[in-house]
């Protein structure tokens, strides 16, 4: 009987200056089981990488005779198959940014937490396992005699992607992005209008990386209250704040060794983006109420539909942050860019719509499909399930015809995007008294929708005292939305202040 053939091991290559922290190094790596070689200078790691392969390396960003980087980008030059984990000094977020740009598999923040150093290291052996089984699969594949595609993501990872409908030459590029990005550590921006699917990404992101199998934690930034956002991302010990009545657990450590995905990553407030920031560079979180920090082992991808970049020069956004996400960056194309994926993506959709429904898949009509292709289609991947929705519910027989979608299609396609909305002047925004329905259609349909919900606003905060809490509660709005709309009616409490509200808001 043949016995399995023992595992080898994996190869690590230590570089830094400082005796004492190699010999931390070697040690902690020994006792993992890995075979570990050192060097103290960039020759002298260089030399050793000349002379052989190994499965990790890990150095140090400043040595004696020049930067760790350097190791790093003349590795990437020859296009070899090592893992590489930079370590820097603490508060260096701009080193860390560069190596991981520059290829790095991750960054270690000194002085390093040992436990944290040894998940990292597994994690870069493990990825660095990934491509040889993929390699020696093709290679079983090519002997069966089909072709198989290198560095392909297997099993969910493919699955992942392709639940990313469309074979177009922009979603090929963003499919190939996704499987050569998986394998970092790297942050991800995903960068796409609304609608195109941002979260699919960041899910084919997970799936198609060596985290696969741990979490996946989507936040959607822009739903949680301001005032609970730090114990949401970051846990809470009971009794930390009125209504803890448990210990709680937040993102950071829900989403330990996979991915958390922090959707509408522009809407979240300049305080929380401060505190995001940190625990992103240090990789520890601190729950309200604790007096420890806690190691947590994450990656992160962000996405947006606004233009960081604008919002950073307008003082919205953090730049430090904006840097430190859009580490790698992934761009969704819009649908009106890929719309010969229109066949393969209304028959996914109504695929869907079937199954849910409970009814076979409807077929659908030439005439439907060239009265889809001419439709604008402004929300993208969404709307266009929104469409095949309305014509479902609308159609007679088992095919759908273009007369189903004209009908009420045809108005809202045909109308302009509103432009944002404007402060009614003092003069024009003044309530009305009686709430009757105007007797003509109005002139200025914004300024009287506007007038309308001021008016409501203004009738439900004298009611509740001037208290935005109160008045947000019933109207059923969070304390953010109700804020917005005050400053943007201009509506002021009596005597010209701020509406009133108890300070824990």
């Amino acid at each position: 009987m043949n016995q399995p053939a023992a595992s080898p091991v994996a190869q690590v290559l230590v570089v830094d200056d400082e005796p004492d922290l190699r010999t931390i190094y070697e040690l902690t790596l020994v006792r993992e089981g890995y075979h570990v070689d050192c060097a103290a200078t960039l020759a002298e790691g260089w030399q050793q990488l000349e002379e052989r392969r190994f499965d990790v390396v890990i150095t140090d960003m400043r040595l004696p005779d020049g930067m760790g980087l350097e190791l790093l980008q003349r590795m990437q030059a020859q296009q070899r198959a090592e893992r590489c984990i930079v370590m820097t000094a603490y508060g260096s977020a701009e080193n860390a940014v560069e190596a991981l740009k520059a290829g790095a598999f991750d960054y270690l923040t000194k002085p390093v937490d040992l436990r944290q150093f040894r998940s990292v290291v597994a994690s870069a052996l493990l990825e660095r396992q990934a491509p040889a089984s993929r390699t020696r699969a093709g290679s079983a594949a090519s002997q069966n005699g089909s072709a198989a595609r290198p560095e392909r993501p297997a099993g969910a990872g493919q699955a992942a992607l392709d639940r990313m409908v469309g074979d177009s030459a922009p979603m090929q590029r963003v499919k190939e992005r996704i499987a050569k990005v998986s394998r970092s550590m790297a942050p991800v921006l995903v960068r796409g209008e609304s609608g195109t699917g941002k979260e699919l990404a960041a899910r084919a992101l997970h799936a198609c990386s060596h985290r696969s199998d741990g979490p996946f934690v989507p936040v959607n930034c822009s739903a949680i209250p301001e005032a609970l956002l730090e114990a949401e991302f970051f846990g809470a010990r009971k009794g930390s704040y009125t209504g803890a009545t448990a210990d709680r657990e937040g993102f950071f450590q829900a989403a330990q060794g996979g991915t958390l995905f922090l959707d509408e990553i522009g809407d979240l407030p300049l305080a929380m983006q401060s505190k995001l920031l940190r625990a992103i560079q240090e990789r520890h979180v601190r729950a309200l109420g604790s007096t420890q920090e806690d190691a947590v082992d994450v990656r992160i991808v962000s996405a947006t539909h606004r233009d960081l970049a604008a919002d950073v020069a307008a003082g919205r956004f953090r730049q430090d942050l904006f840097y430190r996400l859009n580490v790698i960056e992934l761009v969704l194309p819009p649908l009106r860019e890929r719309r010969e994926d229109l066949p393969a993506l209304c028959q996914a959709l109504l695929a869907r719509i079937a199954q849910d429904s409970g009814m076979p898949p409807p077929l659908l009509s030439p005439q439907m499909l060239d009265e889809l292709a001419s439709h604008p289609l402004a929300g993208n991947v969404r709307e266009l399930e929104n469409l095949l929705h309305r014509a479902v519910a609308l159609s007679d027989g088992h095919s759908l015809q273009a007369d189903a979608l004209a009908a009420d299609a045809a108005a809202p396609a045909s109308v302009a995007p509103a432009a944002p909305l404007q402060p009614v002047p003092a003069a024009a925004a003044q309530p009305s008294g009686g709430g009757e329905a105007p007797s003509a259609v109005p002139s200025d349909l914004q300024a009287y929708l506007d007038q309308q919900e001021r008016e409501i606003l203004v009738r439900t905060l004298q009611e509740t005292g001037f208290n935005r809490t109160a008045a947000a509660q019933r109207l059923g709005l969070s304390l953010r939305q109700i804020r917005y709309r005050i400053a943007r009616l201009a509506i002021a409490a009596p005597g010209g202040d701020e509406a009133n509200e108890p300070a824990s808001d």
